[in-house]
């Protein structure tokens, strides 16, 4: 009998472990559950009462300078403007 693509068709003994998991961002201290294939010896417990691995990580949404609204766009001006000095261009917006 031919096995078709369905729930059991998957080979055994070769996915990694998918399991729940807590990310820290070790900047902000923001937390979040979700599922990876990663894990920790450090534990945390969640707001379920169950105890989960604990991933740190640098950056997540509560941090990242796109998603708080704090972006730096000094670089992007700087270039622009040594680029309008090397060239003795004027900056047509500034004003006078």
């Amino acid at each position: 009998m031919k096995q078709g693509k369905g729930a059991n068709s998957m080979k055994e003994n070769i996915h990694p472990d998918y399991h729940p998991v807590v990310f820290l961002d070790s900047t902000t201290g923001f937390k979040f559950l979700s599922g990876s294939t990663k894990t920790s010896q450090e534990t945390v417990e969640w707001e379920d009462g169950n105890t989960y691995p604990v991933i740190r990580v640098e950056v997540t949404s509560d941090s990242h300078p796109f998603y708080t609204g704090r972006q730096k766009f000094t670089q992007a001006d700087g270039r622009v403007d040594r680029f309008n000095k090397k060239y003795g261009l004027k900056d047509e917006n500034a004003a006078e």
